[in-house]
């Protein structure tokens, strides 16, 4: 194919508004909630690296999920705070492609990761007695290792894909990133051959992973079945709830937005999606694993302690 989209040296992400004080009204709002992404997550990891509770499976990939949050909203939200201040609205196209490429690859491996969290949460209920040599630290490290090159493997396969479409019209993203829907807008020789290749990369990195993730609840119910007394079914189902808010809210927004034919794509409705999935999704997720978490919560009044004594 002849990559004639290279005449395209830049693109400009139109964003949220033009409105010079909604702008930075938007500026102040992302500033504090990517803050408090990178606070919460990075404390959430030194707490998991730090205190030995905490070093069990189902906290190994929590800690790694934090991991993938934190890198995630990197990738968009220093970006969007620039557009929100700066007249030059521009990201040029090697800037387009890495921001693409991460994202893609990001967003797939946090897919897989889930489903290795629902595998843990099944291995823990249904054998809690083997629970710590089945789910030894070879096959978590594993699962981790092969989210991610499952994620950028396929990310690789997505961004050669799109980036060798003929970008023919106007330059102008009318989103806050680089993305799918907005750039197969922008481009005119999209053919069937490229729709296919998407619902293909749609069923092996999202469905395929929630089919994983609903089949590991569905032993899970089985086992939490078989507990005769009604506080240890509660006490089971506890163990999953954080990690069931978290598949919900992800799968629901990333299944919104890329399930359905590019044709169908709206800026303004999308673009909300996108912005709990990219920036407030990761802020959520510690929160999520800590507000009902006793050891995480005996974790951090430890870690207050020590900074206290050490001050």
């Amino acid at each position: 194919m002849e990559r004639s989209n290279h005449t395209v040296t830049e693109f400009i992400l139109v964003g949220f508004t033009t409105d010079p004080v909604v702008q930075l009204v938007l500026f102040v709002v992302f500033l504090g909630v990517y803050s408090g992404t990178v606070l919460g997550n990075t404390t959430l990891m030194v707490l998991i690296c730090k205190d030995s509770r905490l070093h069990t499976p189902m906290y190994f990939f929590i800690g790694n999920l934090s991991f993938l949050d934190l890198w995630y909203s990197s990738v968009y939200t220093p970006k969007i705070l620039v557009t929100c201040i700066s007249e030059d609205k521009s990201i040029s196209f090697a800037g387009c492609v890495a921001q693409f490429f991460f994202s893609a690859g990001l967003a797939y491996s946090e897919c897989y990761l889930l489903a290795a969290m629902a595998y843990d949460r099944y291995v823990a209920i249904s054998k809690p007695l083997i629970y710590a040599q089945a789910m030894s630290r070879t096959l978590c490290c594993s699962l981790v290792t092969y989210s991610y090159i499952g994620g950028f493997v396929n990310a690789i396969i997505l961004t050669s894909n799109t980036f060798t479409l003929n970008f023919c019209g106007d330059n102008m993203i009318d989103d806050f990133f680089c993305d799918v829907p907005p750039l197969v807008k922008l481009a005119c020789d999209v053919k069937d051959t490229y729709q296919d290749m998407l619902y293909f990369l749609l069923a092996s990195n999202v469905i395929t992973p929630a089919v994983l993730i609903l089949a590991s609840y569905l032993f899970i119910i089985t086992a939490v079945l078989r507990i005769r007394s009604t506080q240890g079914r509660l006490k089971a189902f506890s163990t999953c709830s954080s990690h069931l808010i978290s598949v919900t809210l992800y799968y629901g927004s990333i299944l919104y937005i890329y399930s359905r034919p590019s044709s169908s794509y709206s800026p303004e409705r999308d673009k909300m999606v996108s912005t709990f999935y990219t920036v407030l999704f990761p802020m959520l997720n510690p929160m999520i694993y800590s507000l009902r978490n006793k050891d995480v919560k005996g974790a951090l009044k430890k870690l207050f302690r020590i900074m206290q004594t050490e001050g």
